[in-house]
């Protein structure tokens, strides 16, 4: 590897590739983009799944992905290359590509990264950045990197192995959008279906009726679901706020997977996940809906198309923090 990497040289390739691509056929080729997508992975990362997930997103969401390897220790240095994702749709013969660069990191060259990315960002579209490193999000150079993003995607279930790195990587994004920054996290993501499931349970007239008697919200949870569990918990008291509702969840560890349940009186709901099930009960009547763990395709495409804040999201965020941080004991 070399100790830098010049953006210019990069894009001098991306256009002969095209050139290159455009020589090639009768049917010619389509270039697609509609975001620079910067995805950020350790070097142990799989590579391969990596890359499907890169590649099936490319359809719905074509972009110009930057992939940055992280080579961890070691002496300053920067390695490139450059390829195409192209794909025809069903019944075309004319091909659909998007550019690809990918950029080999150690944590002595960090710092350069910001003046290597922001020439390769597609002009007047969004930079949408996936950082699947717990590590990097914890050394200073993140800032910088992330505030070159419209948005920022990480994965707080991931972000170590106690509760206090889990709720330092909420914390840091809490702080961040009270800064004005754009972040998504993959462990509210994952909640979807689980508020789904939730919001249909009181779709109900005679169910909604009974919502001003719910007077608790505890859940429960198990190893890897503890962001999972303060989202669950502070998003239920805050629905519960917009009616009135005025309830102070309570958090504990369980052996199990995750349960939600909200009751008052002789009235209860609760949600549970039972291995790949999600198992809803209202009083005595229950419900069993299939909840396959998501694929890292399916929680990308969810937050690629939402390239805007979501007031919902960081809401939930400033409640969760509150609860996690006294869990933390660090208040």
């Amino acid at each position: 590897m070399s100790a830098t990497v010049a953006p210019d040289s990069i894009l001098k390739e991306l256009a002969a590739l095209w050139t290159q691509e455009g020589k090639q056929g009768d049917a010619g080729v389509l270039r697609a983009c509609s975001m620079t997508l910067l995805v950020i992975a350790e070097a142990a990362d799989d590579a391969s799944a990596l890359g499907e997930t890169i590649a099936a997103l490319m359809p719905e969401h074509p972009a110009r992905t930057i992939l940055i390897r992280l080579q961890g220790e070691g002496e300053r240095a920067l390695s490139q290359r450059v390829y195409q994702q192209c794909w025809k749709p069903f019944g075309q013969r004319q091909q659909i590509c998007c550019e690809q660069i990918e950029i080999t990191a150690s944590d002595a060259a960090l710092a350069d990264l910001p003046s290597v990315i922001l020439p390769l960002a597609v002009p007047d579209l969004p930079v949408i950045l996936w950082c699947r490193s717990a590590r990097l999000v914890r050394r200073p150079e993140f800032g910088e990197i992330a505030r070159m993003a419209t948005k920022v995607v990480i994965d707080s279930a991931a972000a170590g192995d106690t509760n206090k790195d889990a709720a330092d990587a909420m914390v840091y994004m809490a702080d961040a959008v009270r800064r004005g920054g754009i972040f998504a996290d993959l462990a509210w993501t994952r909640l979807t279906r689980w508020r789904e499931t939730l919001a249909r349970v009181f779709e109900n007239r005679d169910t909604l009726a009974r919502l001003p008697e719910v007077n608790s919200v505890q859940v429960r949870f198990g190893p890897s679901y503890e962001t999972a569990a303060w989202y669950l918990a502070a998003w239920a008291a805050n629905a519960l706020a917009t009616v009135g509702q005025v309830v102070t969840p309570v958090v504990a560890r369980q052996d199990e997977s995750l349960r939600l349940e909200l009751s008052g009186g002789t009235f209860r709901v609760a949600l549970s996940r039972q291995d790949d099930r999600l198992v809803t009960v209202v009083n005595e009547q229950s419900n069993c809906t299939n909840l396959p763990r998501p694929a890292d395709y399916h929680l990308m495409r969810e937050e690629l198309g939402i390239v805007r804040r979501d007031p919902i999201f960081e809401g939930t965020l400033a409640s969760a923090v509150r609860l996690a941080v006294s869990s933390s004991g660090q208040i």
